[in-house]
C-alpha cells in the first residue's frame, strides 16, 4: 500500500508550509458527495492523529485516515499547470468512472 507525491507536488506542499510557517504534511482522504458517490479531499495538516496512516515521499508527510486508505492505495498526487490554472491532480488507478463536473468520482 502506498499513496505517493510527483516531484511538482511536493515542492509545492514543501514551499507553500514554508510560507504558512507550520505543519507536518498534507492529509488526503475521500468523502461520500456528489453524482459517482466520492470526491477527494486535501488539507494542510498541522498535526498527526494516532489513527493517521504515514507515507513519506520527496520529505513530504501524506496523511491518510484508514477508512479512505482503500480508496488511495495507488494515487499519485500532482501538481500540475494548464494555461492559467493550477492546482492538485490525482492519478488514481482504482477510480472507474468520473462525473461529468469533474467533481466526483467512482471506484
Amino acid at each position: 500500500m502506498a499513496v505517493t507525491l510527483s516531484e511538482a507536488a511536493a515542492r509545492h506542499v514543501t514551499r507553500y508550509l514554508a510560507r504558512r510557517g507550520k505543519g507536518v504534511g498534507v492529509r488526503l482522504g475521500v468523502k461520500t458527495t456528489g453524482c459517482s458517490g466520492l470526491a477527494y479531499k486535501l488539507e494542510y495538516a498541522d498535526d498527526i492523529t494516532p489513527d493517521d496512516v504515514i507515507f513519506e515521499d520527496h520529505g513530504v508527510k501524506v496523511l491518510i485516515d484508514p477508512k479512505s486508505l482503500p480508496y488511495l492505495d495507488g494515487t499519485e498526487l500532482d501538481f500540475v499547470r494548464e494555461g492559467l490554472n493550477e492546482g492538485f491532480k490525482f492519478h488514481n488507478p482504482r477510480e472507474k468512472d468520473r462525473c461529468g463536473c469533474g467533481e466526483s468520482f467512482r471506484v
